[in-house]
């Protein structure tokens, strides 16, 4: 009997174990699309001549609540994602991209939200000689984001499900390489999931946190790098630096609000600077006006587990070169390696026109 009882409990607990292990259950998707190039800028409307078409391919790992921050954000998948787009004109070619993405869920996980960041290659970028037409992409190599919204059923019969909504693709390089006119094609897109070892899929699981959470303000300073060029096609790509400092505080475990100070070594905007005092004296730019800016900014972070996506908007308080305006903001994705370190992919931009692509580290104190 003593034994029997024994042999009870060890094999409650180690179902009682099994249940708290997060059973790895994953899905994948696929979906067709039909759209339309969005004329966002008046120098991409020749480029507009048919409706683009592809294909979307996606592997979504699903999450249950087995990681504190998994319930935060309301069970989520993240996961990979290929995009094929025919652009459906001759000089625009076809795009392949890979990408990392996340899914949010809505309305009774019904409503299925998807970002997705990652790079793209296009067959048929701009040429001086050869294809010259091309003023979207200057480079082979985008940067490509994708937004998703899906009214979507998964494991309706047997694991397979269904999505339908509609899409948003945008295209640039960030004018590592001129030209950069990119492209943004809106479409509706149609598909179908199916969900791996179905039969085990588990309940979610409650949230175990403390809702209260508080943290000191802390202190960041950041380096980001790179290479970018002018709109001025063949004036050669130059390296920027950017120093930043800023000071943030976390008002609960998923937001954090920024305060800082950008400097800004930029060596396009040097060279253009002289370029326009030789070419165009009519403009009466001085070659020696510094290239140098200044500018302080306010911004958010949003903390996704060891990731966190920031947004923030600046104004130059030392803009001695008018070039794009005095308001600039800063989008993109930081990845925390342990409490202190982290690394940085952003983007800088002054409305919907890019500056850079920004590569940098930091630390957090």
């Amino acid at each position: 009997m003593k034994q029997l009882i024994i042999g009870l409990l060890c094999l409650t607990s180690s179902f009682l174990f099994a249940q708290e292990e997060d059973p790895n259950l994953f899905t994948v998707d696929s979906n067709y699309f039909y759209g339309t190039l969005l004329e966002h800028n008046p120098d991409i409307a020749h480029l507009i001549t048919d409706h683009p078409t592809g294909l979307i391919l996606s592997y979504n790992k699903k999450t249950y609540g087995f990681q504190p921050w998994e319930s935060r954000f309301n069970y989520p998948d993240w996961g990979f994602s290929f995009v094929y787009q025919d652009m459906k004109n001759e000089y625009l070619g076809k795009n392949y991209g890979l990408y990392a993405h996340y899914n949010f869920y809505f309305l009774n996980r019904n409503l299925n939200f998807r970002i997705g960041q990652g790079l793209a290659y296009t067959t048929n970028p701009y040429h001086k000689e050869t294809n010259y037409t091309n003023g979207a992409y200057g480079s082979d190599l985008l940067s490509s984001t994708y937004f998703m919204l899906n009214y979507k059923k998964e494991n309706v019969y047997k694991g397979l499900g269904f999505q339908a909504g509609i899409s948003v693709i945008h295209y640039s390089n960030a004018n590592v390489k001129a030209p950069n006119n990119s492209t943004n094609t809106f479409v509706f897109n149609v598909g179908a999931n199916y969900m791996f070892d179905y039969k085990s899929e588990p309940d979610f699981q409650p949230s175990t946190e403390n809702k209260k959470f508080t943290e000191k303000i802390k202190y960041n300073i950041a380096f980001r790098t790179g290479v970018n060029e002018s709109d001025i096609v063949g004036m050669g790509q130059y390296p920027f630096y950017n120093f930043s400092i800023y000071a943030d505080k976390r008002i609960n475990r998923k937001s954090a609000f920024q305060v800082g100070a950008d400097v800004f070594f930029a060596h396009f905007l040097k060279e253009l600077i002289y370029y326009y005092s030789v070419a165009y004296p009519e403009r009466h730019v001085d070659p020696d006006t510094d290239y140098k800016r200044v500018g302080i900014f306010v911004g958010h972070e949003l903390f996704i587990n060891k990731m966190s996506f920031i947004t923030q908007l600046g104004y130059y308080a030392y803009y001695p070169y008018d070039f794009e305006g005095r308001v600039y903001e800063r989008i993109g994705l930081k990845r925390y390696f342990g409490d202190t370190f982290f690394s940085a992919l952003t983007l800088k931009a002054h409305g919907a026109k890019a500056e850079a692509v920004e590569f940098g580290v930091g630390v957090r104190l």
